[in-house]
């Protein structure tokens, strides 16, 4: 494995974490939203990632075998609440509304878990270039 597979599977890992957080945003932002029909109601978001095992599974946005990818972003299947809230104008003909499926506890800790893996994929690019400048520096001797 060279140096700039490291860099490239690292890589690939921080375009993930990105996605994954950018979807927990959008979760937290829409976690107070009310709708007048259950299927109109937000639901959260959840990032699926697929590891890159072999070459067939390569293309050009993650070319590094090892790396992962984004295999898509799909909709937490958890019902919506019904709450009874007869004075809100969205509110259906019985007085309910529906709330986003969003528990921003869960947002909070998936938010946690995506920096986490975001910082230690930032830590081996780190540790990746300190070491090939120490590679240089003993080549120069």
């Amino acid at each position: 494995m060279s140096i700039s597979n490291i860099f490239g599977i690292a890589g690939t890992a921080l375009n993930a974490q990105i996605t994954r957080m950018n979807a927990t945003a959008s979760n937290l932002a829409n976690a107070g939203t009310v709708s007048g029909k259950e299927d109109e109601a937000f639901r959260g978001k959840r990032t699926v990632f697929k590891a890159l095992v072999n070459e067939e599974m390569t293309h050009a946005g993650a070319p590094y075998v090892g790396g992962v990818m984004v295999a898509g972003i799909v909709d937490d299947p958890t019902a919506p609440r019904r709450v009874s809230d007869p004075k809100n104008p969205l509110a259906d003909k019985e007085g309910y509304v529906y709330q986003s499926n969003v528990s921003e506890v869960t947002e909070m800790v998936e938010m946690m878990a995506a920096a986490r893996s975001y910082q230690n994929n930032v830590e081996v690019i780190n540790t990746a270039r300190q070491l090939m400048l120490r590679t240089l520096d003993i080549t120069k001797s």
